[in-house]
C-alpha cells in the first residue's frame, strides 16, 4: 500500500475504492490541504439509482468526511444522448418529461450520504442541462470538438467494443464522450472542480475531460476511478433474479434491500463492509475474521449498517427484526414485502408459477419450474411439489395472507384486495 499524505486517499485505499488515478502525487497534495472539489455524474435513465452507483456515492461521502467538497452532477443533458459505455446496443431515447421525472426521483438519494449547504466543504448539486442545452452547435464544434481526435476516440472501449462486434453505434452516442468532457471543463470554471470520479468503465471519458481542460486553459484536472464491482463468484454486483437492486424504497422495499446484503457470499463480507458501511476498520477486521456459521452474524451487521445508511437506522432495525421474526421464530411478519392481488383472481384459482413470477421471487415460469424440482419454492412454508398447483382462498392463513418463499431467506406475502 502507498503511504499518502491525505486522509482522503488513505481512506479510499484502505477501504478498496481505488482503481486508477491520473496523478496520485498531485491529487494527494491537493487533498492534504483540503483543496479537492470532485464530481461524479449520474444520468437519469431510471427513476432510481441502483447498488452499482453506491461505490461512487460512497467515494463522495469519504471525500466530504475528509474535508473536501463533492459535487453531485445530474445528467439532465447527457441523458438526452445516452452513454454507450458498457452497452451492446443503443440506450432507449427518453422523453424530456421522463428524464425530468427521473431526475427528481433520484435527487433525494444523495442527501442520505452527503451534507448539502453553503459551507466550504458542503456538497452541491447541479445539472448539466444548464449548459449543454444552451450550446450552439457550430460554436461547440469550433471551441470544443476541434480538440478531439477521431483516431483516439475510436480506441475508447465504449466505441471499440461496438465496432468489433459489428454493432451499430449511433452518431448521437459517439458525441457522448465530448459532452462528458465538456461537463468537466464547465464544472472547473463554475465551481473550481479539479477531480472527476467514477467507475473504471468511465476512465476513457474522464481522462478525455482532463485533456480537454488542459487544451481549453483550465487549472490542472485529475481523474480517479473505482473498480467495477463483481461478487467473488464473478457475478455483476447489484443484479438479482428479480431485477436491479434499486436505492429508492418505492422501487425496492427496505426489507428486500436488507435481505440483499444479508444474502451476499461469505467471501464478500469483509470487502463489502469496507465499501458500503462507515464502520471503523478495526471493527470490520473482527467481523471479517469470523468463520463458519458465525459469518452470518457479520452478514447481519453488513445488512443493517448498509440499510441504515440509505434508509435510516429505524427502518434498518425494522428490517432486521422482521428477518429475526420470520427466520428464527417461524412466524409470518406483517412487515414482509406484500403484493396485493385481486380477490377474484384467487377465487377462480391462480397458478402458482405465475404468482411466484408476479411476486418477483423468480424471473420466469421456467425458473419457477426448476426451483420446484429442487424443492426451492414453498407456499405457507410447505414445499411446492406440483407446478400446476392452483392457489385459492383455502390457502389463506389466519392472518389473511399467503406466504410465498424461495429458499430460506426470500419471502413475499400475497394479500387479496
Amino acid at each position: 500500500m502507498v503511504a499518502f499524505k491525505s486522509d482522503f486517499l488513505n481512506t479510499l485505499q484502505e477501504r478498496g475504492f481505488i482503481h486508477q488515478c491520473s496523478d496520485f502525487e498531485g491529487l494527494d497534495a491537493l487533498a492534504s490541504k483540503n483543496q479537492v472539489t470532485a464530481y461524479t455524474g449520474y444520468d437519469c435513465t431510471a427513476p432510481s439509482l441502483h447498488v452499482g452507483h453506491l461505490l461512487s456515492i460512497m467515494m463522495m461521502h469519504w471525500l466530504q468526511q475528509t474535508g473536501n467538497k463533492p459535487i453531485a452532477l445530474m445528467g439532465g443533458g447527457t441523458t438526452r444522448v445516452g452513454d454507450p459505455s458498457g452497452r451492446d446496443e443503443t440506450r432507449k431515447i427518453l422523453s424530456y418529461d421522463q428524464i425530468d421525472a427521473n431526475k427528481e426521483s433520484i435527487k433525494g438519494t444523495f442527501s442520505k450520504f452527503l451534507v448539502f449547504g453553503d459551507g466550504k466543504n458542503d456538497a452541491i448539486m447541479t445539472d448539466n442541462a444548464e449548459w449543454l442545452t444552451r450550446l450552439n452547435y457550430i460554436e461547440m464544434l469550433r471551441d470544443v470538438g476541434r480538440h478531439f481526435s477521431i483516431n483516439r476516440m475510436l480506441t475508447m472501449d465504449s466505441v471499440k467494443m461496438r465496432l468489433e462486434r459489428e454493432q451499430e453505434l449511433s452518431f448521437i452516442e459517439f458525441n457522448y464522450m465530448i459532452l462528458q468532457s465538456y461537463d468537466y471543463v464547465e464544472l472547473a470554471r463554475r465551481h473550481g472542480c479539479n477531480l472527476q470520479m467514477g467507475g473504471s468503465d468511465q476512465w476513457g471519458n474522464i481522462v478525455n475531460g482532463v485533456d480537454l481542460g488542459r487544451r481549453m486553459g483550465t487549472h490542472q484536472l485529475y481523474a480517479l476511478t473505482c473498480p467495477l464491482l463483481t461478487t467473488s463468484s464473478g457475478a455483476k454486483m447489484g443484479k438479482t433474479a428479480a431485477g436491479a437492486v434499486w436505492l429508492n424504497a418505492a422501487m425496492l422495499p427496505v426489507y428486500d434491500y436488507w435481505q440483499y446484503w444479508r444474502n451476499v457470499e461469505d467471501a464478500d463480507v469483509g470487502r463489502f463492509l469496507k465499501l458500503f458501511t462507515i464502520l471503523p476498520m478495526g471493527e470490520i477486521a473482527k467481523l471479517a475474521a469470523l468463520q463458519g456459521a458465525e459469518i452470518n452474524e457479520a452478514k447481519k451487521v453488513l445488512a443493517t449498517e448498509a440499510t441504515a445508511l440509505l434508509h435510516g437506522r429505524d427502518e434498518a432495525g425494522k428490517a432486521a427484526d422482521t428477518a429475526r421474526t420470520t427466520f428464527e421464530q417461524g412466524a409470518i411478519s406483517e412487515s414482509l414485502p406484500t403484493l396485493d392481488i385481486p380477490r377474484s383472481e384467487l377465487a377462480n384459482g391462480a397458478g402458482v408459477l405465475a404468482l411466484f413470477v408476479k411476486a418477483g421471487l423468480v424471473a420466469s415460469n421456467g425458473e419457477a419450474r426448476r426451483q420446484i424440482k429442487g424443492g426451492g419454492l414453498r407456499v405457507n412454508d410447505v414445499a411446492v411439489a406440483d407446478e400446476k398447483m392452483m392457489l385459492t382462498p383455502d390457502h389463506l392463513t389466519p392472518e389473511g395472507v399467503i406466504k410465498l418463499s424461495m429458499g430460506k431467506k426470500r419471502h413475499v406475502l400475497l394479500r387479496p384486495a
